[in-house]
C-alpha cells in the first residue's frame, strides 16, 4: 500500500513535469498543482489504458505513459486557465 503510494506520487511527478514540458508557454500554477495534476492524469491515464485493453504490455507500458502524459496536458491546460484568471485583474 505505501509503495502504491510512494510510486503514485513519482509517478505524478514525472507525468506532471513532462505535461508542463509539452506545453507551449508558461503555466500560472506551481509545484504542488503540477503534482497533483500529474498524479490525477496518472490515475485517469491508467484507467482509459484499461479501458482499451492496454494496461499490461511486455516491458514498459508505452502506450499507458503516452495517455497519462495526453491526460495530464490536459488537466495542466485547464488548471493553468483556472488559476490565471484572478491574475491581474482590478476592480473599477
Amino acid at each position: 500500500m505505501v509503495g502504491t503510494i510512494i510510486g503514485l506520487i513519482i509517478a505524478g511527478i514525472i507525468i506532471g513535469a513532462l505535461a508542463r514540458l509539452f506545453m507551449p508557454g508558461r503555466q500560472a500554477i506551481g509545484m504542488i498543482a503540477t503534482v497533483v495534476v500529474g498524479i490525477i492524469g496518472t490515475l485517469v491515464g491508467y484507467w482509459i489504458a484499461a479501458a482499451l485493453g492496454v494496461e499490461k504490455t511486455n516491458g514498459v507500458d508505452w502506450i499507458r505513459w503516452i495517455i497519462s502524459i495526453i491526460v495530464a496536458v490536459i488537466l495542466v491546460a485547464i488548471t493553468a486557465s483556472v488559476m490565471g484568471r484572478g491574475r491581474g485583474r482590478t476592480l473599477t
